[in-house]
């Protein structure tokens, strides 16, 4: 059973491969994903996120990728299964589902679509947590739910049995810093789920972070995370930066899913297509996606410019 404790470090969240058409999930591209980032060092595993494309994902698809994970990471690291619905029953049955399937945890934004009253949204996770199918993690992504947890209610969540964690998409970092206090003795683990915060939100008190760049440059991500608890902040600065021209394509535009897998594809590793109708990397950005990569040094020979 995954604790607070266990949940720190760097933790890619990944994307779905699909077949060229985009019908169907491309399961031997899933396994090269897994094996890419479990080989890179990292601490985790979260699928079935916004990364993962779960809006355009069948529930039989969403298991299904779920169990490939988990049986790919063999057990090397936790699995955080995204379980978000717009009803808590459906929460609910995504979790049962995920724990079939060989998830050690859930990580699972508020409901969307409609505006629902911080009571509402409290019970809503208590009722997830509750169930005490899986651990859960609550992700605040108040851009993409419209539905914001304050600094204050993520305090109350993290008190709530069953709950051992955050993950904060939130642009203002003062809100993360905020939550930290709050929830200071809590016990729960708070991290970042924003890749240029990375560093900040470390040295701030966050223990770590649910990061898109990961799943692309694993290795690097677990460099700065090992530089910071050396306690050389110079040089995890200094990383920091050899990764923010990555960290700018992975931000806040729903886009952000295509930059991941054309990244992966100059790497080697082809993901497929995004699943419409998320929007194609635009043929003017590749240059500077290349030029990104290369400054970390990770593409592939084998891929032409």
């Amino acid at each position: 059973m995954l604790t607070p404790e266990g949940l720190r470090g760097v933790i890619p969240a990944i994307p779905t491969p699909f077949t060229a058409d985009a019908r169907a999930v491309d399961e031997d591209a899933l396994r090269r994903v897994v094996r890419h980032v479990v080989d890179g060092g990292v601490h985790g595993i979260m699928t079935t996120g916004g990364t993962g494309e779960f809006p355009h994902l069948s529930r039989k698809e969403r298991s299904r990728v779920t169990e490939i994970v988990a049986a790919e990471a063999a057990g090397a690291v936790p699995v955080y299964a995204g379980t978000a619905a717009c009803s808590t029953w459906e929460a609910v049955a995504l979790m049962e589902d995920a724990a079939d399937a060989g998830a050690d945890a859930a990580i699972l934004t508020p409901p969307f679509y409609f505006r629902i009253p911080d009571p509402e949204l409290y019970r809503h996770f208590e009722d997830v947590a509750g169930a005490g199918i899986l651990p859960v993690v609550v992700y605040n992504n108040p851009l993409y739910t419209g539905n914001p947890l304050s600094p204050a209610l993520v305090a109350s969540l993290m008190e709530v049995d069953g709950v051992v964690g955050l993950k904060q998409s939130e642009d203002d970092l003062g809100q993360l810093v905020e939550a930290l206090r709050l929830s200071e003795g809590s016990g729960c683990s708070l991290l970042t789920g924003i890749d240029s915060q990375f560093y900040a939100a470390l040295s701030v008190g966050a223990r770590g972070i649910y990061s898109t760049a990961a799943a692309i440059v694993p290795a690097e991500m677990v460099r700065l995370w090992d530089l910071v608890q050396a306690g050389d902040h110079a040089g995890a600065l200094a990383q920091h930066r050899r990764l923010q021209p990555l960290n700018r394509f992975l931000e806040y535009d729903p886009g952000y899913v295509s930059p991941t897998k054309e990244a992966l594809t100059m790497m080697g590793l082809d993901c497929g297509p995004v699943r419409r109708p998320l929007p194609d990397f635009p043929e003017a950005e590749r240059p500077a996606l290349r030029e990104a990569l290369a400054l970390l040094g990770v593409l592939s020979e084998k891929v032409p410019a």
